[in-house]
């Protein structure tokens, strides 16, 4: 394709690709259908399935389903089918995929503490899901390698020896100047995103200030040395200061549970 009519495909597809993100309202660029998009999560969650081992504690693998169908129930993403699978795993971490699959690890819980601090984790990462911040990724992908492609067209064009070194330093510019920056924005969508659905859902708002500050003691302990602009996920202090910003919208959603 030459690189004119791959710019004018690029802005098609931009202008045709905009969606807006529940609850915050922000504009997005969605080239992937929702179909599509769901079919990779339920396949990453088949073989998730098959290669991590799923957790024997009843009683725990319970409040999982329980917390994730209250945060389901007032999630913005239809025709999910939702499944709640704790897996057995001493990460930190948890997910949810295109299609309502939601994965927590038990190397989680002792830093979720109660019923709300798993709240907080789950809502966080169902708004990840509800706000297509997979298929946005895969998007602005899309475009960017499109734009790396006409850049390093021209620049080859002018001097072939250039084009292998501008091909390396355009992919660092990429990363650092807009792929992480990206994703802490993504990171932080969910955030806000998630303490409106765990107070939708009957849960008090203000737990996910205490999850945050016991994780973020969490990662002091680990010792991370990572410089902020190389991170996918803004600074825990970050993060705290921005939830209790926003508390006042959540508090407003928040209907305690009988």
């Amino acid at each position: 394709m030459r690189p004119r009519a791959l710019l004018v495909g690029c802005a098609v597809f931009w202008i045709a690709g905009c969606v807006t993100a529940p609850e915050t309202g922000r504009r997005q660029l969605v080239l992937i259908g929702s179909a599509q998009e769901m079919q990779l999560g339920l396949q990453a969650f088949s073989d998730m399935k098959k290669e991590t081992p799923v957790s024997k504690n009843a009683a725990a693998m319970a409040l999982v389903e329980k917390v994730g169908r209250r945060i389901a129930a007032v999630a913005d993403l239809p025709g999910a089918e939702w499944e709640f699978v704790l897996f057995e795993s001493p990460e930190a971490n948890a997910f949810c995929l295109p299609g309502g699959k939601v994965g927590v690890y038990t190397g989680i819980l002792p830093i979720t503490k109660d019923e709300a601090g798993l709240a907080t984790v789950i809502a966080h990462e169902v708004a990840h899901a509800a706000a297509h911040h997979g298929a946005e990724r895969m998007s602005r992908a899309i475009i960017t390698q499109g734009l790396g492609e006409v850049a390093s067209a021209y620049v080859g064009g002018k001097d072939p020896r250039y084009q292998a070194a501008f091909g390396s330093l355009y992919g660092i510019g990429v990363q650092v100047g807009e792929t992480l920056p990206h994703s802490r924005k993504q990171e932080s969508e969910a955030d806000q995103i998630g303490l409106i659905y765990m107070a939708k859902a009957g849960y008090d708002p203000e737990a996910a200030v205490a999850f945050w500050e016991r994780f973020a003691e969490y990662n002091r302990r680990q010792g991370s040395q990572t410089p902020a602009f190389l991170r996918t996920h803004p600074l825990d202090e970050r993060r705290i200061a921005d939830l209790k910003q926003w508390m006042p919208q959540a508090k407003a959603a928040y209907r305690p549970a009988r």
